[in-house]
């Protein structure tokens, strides 16, 4: 009776093995074909009827408009014929931002000034100045990381209180103004930019890391949320690319495969949207997240603790050379 009762404990542990690997199987052959899908999408799918204009809108509203991901993706989508209102905290870059898109793409752009550190005080000027222009595809671009990777003792409060204004109070208020029209048009795109940090908790940039999942999470229900109204909702997750954003590290700062530039993640990026719901924005970046998700989590984390860990001794290095 005793071996009749453990024969079925083991087969019970075994049939739950078995599911759980069945579980992992799926769910990393899902991640294969996503990957294999924001690949191919760009390059073998016929071009939509539609251009972004006509699908989402004449006017295109982008944050952190003035440096990086930001300035590429708003004169990408100048180029394909879009209006854009650039959105950021520096008065001279905006103007010299928007004077050169004017000028290279023959399109409008509208300039605002608004720094996202004084939380409801931006949302209130960028709802003032643009008043009642209709935005078709808002980018949630801004965002502050660390200035180099510390613990989170060493790193001074009002930084930490920027990085969490910047990365979740911005995104969430700049969506939640911009889509109440959306819902009226039953038309429109919300772009979020997260980051690869979101794939598991970054000591050394912790609590950027933990704004980036609150991206991914807010994103996602937001999707589900206004689904029924015609809204896109795009989650992209970029790894790393040569941006100012990464100055802590000389090995960020030179543009490789791995490592594109903003105007080459920009012009992929953008020719997922309205197709892809999730991606890295970036070919080569899907397939490093492919292999990033595969290890559990904490060896993903151990990894990701060393990786930061180099990147503070080039932060030093550099100081210490300057």
């Amino acid at each position: 009776m005793v071996g009749l009762e453990m024969n079925c404990v083991y087969a019970t542990f075994a049939t739950i093995g078995v599911i759980s690997i069945i579980f992992l199987f799926f769910d990393t052959i899902c991640i294969f074909l996503q990957i294999v899908r924001a690949i191919l999408t760009p390059y073998f799918i016929p071009q939509e009827p539609q251009t972004l204009n006509e699908k989402y809108g004449t006017w295109a509203l982008i944050t952190g408009a003035t440096d990086g991901i930001g300035k590429a993706y708003s004169k990408e989508l100048a180029s394909r014929g879009l209006n854009v209102v650039l959105v950021s905290r520096s008065d001279t870059k905006l103007r010299d931002t928007a004077k050169e898109i004017e000028s290279e793409y023959k399109v409008k752009a509208k300039i605002i000034t608004a720094d996202f550190t004084t939380g409801t005080k931006a949302i209130e000027t960028v709802k003032r100045e643009l008043g009642e222009l209709q935005i078709g595809i808002l980018v949630n671009n801004v965002g502050k990381q660390y200035t180099y990777p510390m613990y989170l003792g060493e790193v001074p409060e009002e930084e930490l209180w920027d990085i969490i204004h910047i990365n979740i109070g911005a995104v969430t208020l700049m969506t939640r103004f911009i889509i109440k029209k959306m819902k009226e048009q039953k038309k429109g795109a919300i772009v979020n930019i997260s980051s690869g940090a979101e794939c598991q908790p970054m000591p050394l940039t912790n609590v950027y890391s933990a704004t980036k999942v609150y991206i991914q999470y807010f994103t996602e229900a937001l999707r589900e949320e206004y689904a029924k109204y015609g809204i896109t909702v795009q989650h992209l997750s970029p790894f790393f690319i040569n941006t100012k954003m990464n100055h802590f590290s000389d090995k960020l700062q030179e543009t490789s495969l791995l490592v594109p530039d903003a105007t080459t993640y920009a012009k992929y990026a953008i020719s997922t949207l309205g197709k892809i719901n999730h991606s890295t924005g970036y070919w080569v970046h899907e397939i490093q997240r492919f292999f990033v998700m595969l290890p559990p989590r904490w060896i993903r984390m151990k990894i990701g603790e060393h990786i930061n860990k180099s990147f503070r001794k080039d932060y030093f290095r550099q100081h210490q050379n300057s």
